[in-house]
């Protein structure tokens, strides 16, 4: 089935050149559909990129999904042309009062910031809190995993000493959740994240299943047991040269970035990396997109609040 966004977003044309179907906001009016409607709060310096990225994960899968793009305030942004925001993007007051099948909160470079400083940090929470009753299931990414588990279950901002950044193996630690339904063993995935999410400590104080975690990584994949939250601390829909773009940027800086971990071939940055997440990445977001959310989610999505609560 196809994926369903805005006729004019610069993904249609991506998707399109990699065959993968995308049915237009003019032609979808004429379908006798119920799309799964996902929202995806973008909270990333470059909005376009990461839109390709997850629109691009969310469309493999046999479901109709009707995304919809959020930011967070309206505030000048320096890598996203204002006219795209704009032409694409709402305001959370303009949704505040519908419901959703499924959400995406995308990560944010403020590894380094605690909490209290982040300018839009109260709106942040406010909407990971109304999300508990108008969003049958959302996908905490990175940074987002982290402002998820302070705003849900109170946890300290932990921080590691030094950026975690390459790709690293995972073990898959509950294989018979349907999360994880199709995984390997062991699988490789990016991080790119001063966020720490050690397995003991999130197993200690929340109720959270980790269903994936790697010895350097620390824990990967958590979710609840009702399947409203899934927390995801590293980045499966980073493309190919994602790391590669960030890595040559902070050289750029005179940051004196550490190279990424078992990405660059020979570790020579002027070698192209190889991909080894695609796969992954895909069957995690189709996982998701069936299990925790299409299997969940009420037909009628006014009736949520209610479904919810009993």
């Amino acid at each position: 089935m196809p994926i369903k966004i805005p006729d004019q977003l610069p993904a249609a044309d991506l998707l399109r050149s990699e065959n993968i179907f995308v049915m237009s906001e003019s032609r979808a009016m004429h379908q006798d559909v119920r799309p799964l409607k996902v929202v995806i709060l973008n909270l990333m310096p470059k909005k376009i990129e990461t839109e390709n990225q997850l629109v691009r994960l969310l469309s493999n899968t046999p479901l109709q999904v009707d995304i919809e793009l959020l930011r967070i305030d309206n505030r000048e942004s320096r890598h996203t042309p204002a006219d795209h925001l704009n032409s694409f993007y709402r305001n959370f007051d303009e949704i505040r009062e519908r419901n959703f099948d499924g959400m995406i909160i995308t990560g944010a470079p403020l590894g380094l910031v605690s909490f209290e400083d982040v300018h839009y940090w109260d709106s942040v929470l406010e909407i990971i809190r109304w999300s508990r009753l108008h969003v049958s299931s959302t996908l905490f990414l990175c940074w987002a995993a982290q402002a998820g588990l302070k705003a849900l279950y109170d946890l300290p901002k932990r921080t590691r000493e030094s950026k975690l950044s390459g790709i690293y193996e995972h073990l898959t630690l509950v294989p018979n959740d349907p999360l994880v339904r199709g995984f390997d063993d062991s699988f490789f995935a990016p991080h790119s994240r001063y966020a720490d999410f050690p397995v003991e400590f999130v197993e200690a104080n929340t109720d959270l299943r980790v269903l994936a975690a790697s010895e350097v990584a620390g824990g990967y994949l958590m979710a609840s047991a009702d399947r409203r939250q899934v927390y995801l601390t590293g980045h499966p829909e980073y493309d190919s040269m994602t790391l590669a773009q960030e890595y040559h940027r902070d050289v750029l800086a005179g940051l004196d970035p550490a190279l990424p971990e078992h990405y660059f071939p020979g570790d020579d940055p002027e070698q192209t990396p190889r991909n080894r997440w695609r796969s992954h990445g895909n069957l995690l977001f189709s996982n998701w997109l069936n299990y925790y959310v299409y299997q969940i989610t009420p037909y009628d999505l006014s009736v949520m609040e209610t479904k919810i609560d009993d």
